[in-house]
């Protein structure tokens, strides 16, 4: 299995309402790196995983519907939780629906988005894609 990863950062700001998350329950600001692995059993004809300035177009694409926004007043996210993880989901999906309408994204095994807070914290969703 090959893979490729590709780093973008975004901005958010956004509210945990539920106790367990205690002052994140508040309105709060987060910046996130993400970082995008495309991966592939095989590497295709131009032995690559995927362009990496097609993979960095695409994860802007996706990111910039995120970036500078309240989260709380995204429409996406209209009565759910904007966690780290539920974050990396969306993400994922989103970049999974553009692959679709990329001629080599057909190949690709899955792709992994891991959406960093921190040095110290992170989560990932990883999402095994059909096969062409």
């Amino acid at each position: 299995m090959f893979s490729l990863t590709v780093r973008r950062h975004f901005m958010i700001a956004h509210s945990l309402p539920r106790k367990v998350f205690g002052p994140a329950q508040a309105l709060h600001g987060a910046t996130f790196v993400a970082e995008v692995s495309f991966r592939r059993r095989t590497l295709n004809d131009d032995a690559i995983v995927l362009d990496i300035g097609a993979a960095g177009t695409m994860i802007e694409e996706v990111l910039e519907g995120l970036n500078y926004r309240n989260l709380d007043e995204h429409p996406d996210f209209a009565g759910k939780l904007s966690t780290t993880e539920a974050l990396a989901e969306y993400v994922a999906r989103s970049i999974a629906e553009k692959l679709k309408d990329d001629d080599d994204g057909g190949q690709l095994a899955g792709i992994d988005v891991t959406l960093r807070e921190n040095p110290d914290a992170w989560a990932t969703c990883s999402l095994d894609l059909p096969a062409a």
